[in-house]
């Protein structure tokens, strides 16, 4: 029972530090507000592999406050376009900026 309690005890204090390390970064008020930006990264990302129509080992996603940084290289106007689309549709996302450059 004490070893359980000791554990328990330690996994929380664990979790207190690696989440108080998480805590503002990249200019964002909060770890919350992080957690936010890392899951519409995701989301997006998982959209571009899902679709065909989008290469997504080409287009890097980056979010920052909900915003949605979209980069890299597209094999077309309509991919770039597309890969916006997807984008915009995640829940979560304020803005999109969309850097891809269409390759010749």
């Amino acid at each position: 029972m004490q070893i359980r309690n000791l554990l328990a005890a330690g996994l929380a204090g664990a979790l207190i530090i690696g989440t108080a390390g998480c805590a503002v970064t990249r200019g964002q008020e909060s770890v919350g507000a992080y957690i936010d930006d890392a899951a519409i990264t995701t989301s997006v990302k998982a959209r571009f592999v899902d679709n065909p129509a989008v290469d997504a080992s080409s287009i890097s996603v980056e979010t920052l406050n909900g915003t949605v940084m979209l980069s890299g290289f597209a094999k077309s106007a309509t991919e770039r376009t597309t890969a916006e689309s997807i984008a915009r549709k995640v829940s979560g996302v304020r803005e999109v900026r969309n850097q891809i450059t269409v390759r010749p």
